[in-house]
């Protein structure tokens, strides 16, 4: 399977959903990368302003840093490559990029087992 990084601006928080106004392209985000990660694919998401460091020590993020400045972030990369700069994924590309079909943006519902030996109903 496919590995997805995606190195984003200065946020204050891991996931930039926080505060008063949650923007909704990070919260669209977010659950997407929930929902992958669910079905076992493998994203990470690395925060300019937590976690600074991954982007000095990964060398084509770095150069790209320092030749187009911060504006070039978030910046998507599969298997090493980069595939997108200065925008998140659409839900059309996470699918391209990963290879992997549209259900896996779904919501997984749990359904209650009916195996519980429950007189009462109440597990």
């Amino acid at each position: 399977m496919k590995k997805m990084i995606i190195f984003e601006p200065a946020m204050c928080c891991p996931t930039g959903v926080c505060g008063p106004s949650v923007n909704k392209e990070l919260l669209r985000v977010s659950m997407v990368i929930n929902n992958l990660k669910s079905n076992g694919v493998v994203i990470e998401r690395h925060n300019l302003s937590s976690n600074p460091q991954i982007f000095v020590d990964n060398k084509v993020i770095n150069e790209l840093l320092n030749k187009d400045g911060v504006d070039i972030l978030p910046v998507v990369m599969v298997d090493g490559e980069i595939v997108k700069t200065k925008g998140y994924p659409t839900n059309e590309e996470f699918c391209s990029f990963l290879d992997i079909p549209a259900d896996y943006l779904k919501v997984k519902i749990k359904k209650p087992s009916n195996t519980c030996d429950c007189s009462d109903g109440c597990c």
